[in-house]
């Protein structure tokens, strides 16, 4: 399995650097078994089941992207060195981060953010750094806030800088636990309306949280995929998640991330037989076409970056070579792409039974297909 089967073009003027507003109004392909249709968020109600579950990543993105100085002493006074800093990680005793430039900083320097905030350099080991900031807790998140900018995508920040409006549009209307570094984007096209209707439908909500890190933006330097090595992230699935997803399966009702990233939690707390445990701690599940869902029955998506483990991802849940007619569909059709595009609802084909069912239970049971 090459890199290079999941190479494909991409014009640059599909690269969305600002969200759909409103958030609900952003384009929705529909791939369920071998059809494609064309429609929008908004028609989430008409599309979802009463009775199905969408599994939500309830992360919250903090304004990872610092922009400080430092200043070293030197034989003519003092010389100063603009630093931009982007957290990766809360590491035991403090932040794992990047830095740019790297080369003009030492161990034992201090990084002053304004006057709100500053680190110390404690450590600078492989091309990260290790800062120990001085502020924790509450006032350290409040520091955050005062100084901090989201940590937009490289694809998007190539292109434009963030801004104030990021730090409402690079975050979920559902954000609760603090964090991620980058935002679980296929949830960015949920709001507050659409999730009452969805409820008022039957769909049915459970929250996970997995914390996404930077590595989502790594690419693939192996042309074998299969000894591509992940990158780890900590996540949780409470007993009660869990709970609710089993009833879910149990009563033949499907099951339905929404993101990647809520797809990969829970596929790591899953059991061969598709049982789910509670899970907390970190995860590097790399899926990719051959792997065998235990517990999806389909995900929503967005559109995905040539050569990446995401687009693996989803070649695995719908097949390669329907998954490149979806995609072309997309380019086609002009589908904005990546963390601030459009998003795609994939249904495998013979994945799930088509049996109706109603907010008062299974009408019809079901056999569980065989992942």
């Amino acid at each position: 399995m090459k890199l290079s089967d999941f190479d494909f073009d991409l014009p640059p003027s599909l690269i969305a650097t600002r969200p759909a507003r409103p958030r609900t109004s952003a384009r929705l392909l529909l791939a369920e078994g071998s059809a494609i249709a064309d429609r929008r968020v908004s028609d989430l109600p008409d599309i979802l089941r009463a009775g199905d579950v969408l599994v939500l990543n309830d992360t919250k993105v903090i304004p990872a992207r610092l922009t400080g100085t430092r200043t070293r002493p030197t034989p003519q006074g003092e010389a100063t060195a603009r630093i931009e800093v982007t957290l990766l990680e809360p590491a035991a005793d403090g932040w794992r981060a990047l830095a740019k430039p790297l080369r003009k900083l030492r161990a034992g320097e201090v990084i002053r953010f304004g006057e709100a905030l500053s680190a110390e350099v404690a450590e600078i080991a492989e091309g990260e750094l290790l800062l120990r900031f001085d502020a924790q807790g509450d006032a350290f998140d409040a520091a955050l806030q005062q100084v901090g900018a989201m940590p937009l995508p490289p694809y998007i920040a190539a292109l434009r800088a963030p801004d104030a409006q990021d730090a409402q549009d690079y975050q979920t209307v559902w954000a609760a636990r603090q964090g991620a570094v980058a935002a679980p984007t296929a949830s960015l096209h949920f709001d507050t309306a659409l999730l009452e209707e969805l409820a008022a439908k039957g769909v049915q909500f459970v929250h996970v949280t997995l914390h996404v890190g930077a590595g989502t933006f790594l690419p693939v330097k192996v042309e074998d995929v299969t000894t591509h090595r992940m990158h780890a992230e900590w996540g949780e699935v409470s007993a009660d998640a869990a709970e609710a997803i089993n009833r879910a399966r149990a009563e033949g009702r499907r099951v339905i991330p929404v993101g990647t990233t809520a797809l990969r939690l829970i596929e790591s707390a899953a059991q061969e037989d598709g049982t789910l445990r509670p899970f907390e701690g970190t995860t590097d599940i790399f899926i990719y076409p051959g792997y065998q869902f235990r517990v999806t029955d389909g995900l929503m998506t967005n559109f995905h970056l040539p050569k990446s483990t995401l687009l693996m991802l989803v070649s695995a849940l719908m097949g390669q070579d329907r998954i490149r007619d979806i995609y072309a569909h997309a380019v086609q059709a002009g589908y904005r792409f990546f963390s601030y595009g459009d998003a795609s609802l994939l249904i495998p084909q013979g994945r799930f039974p088509a049996g109706p069912f109603s907010q008062d239970g299974p009408q019809m049971k079901a056999d569980r297909p065989t992942p």
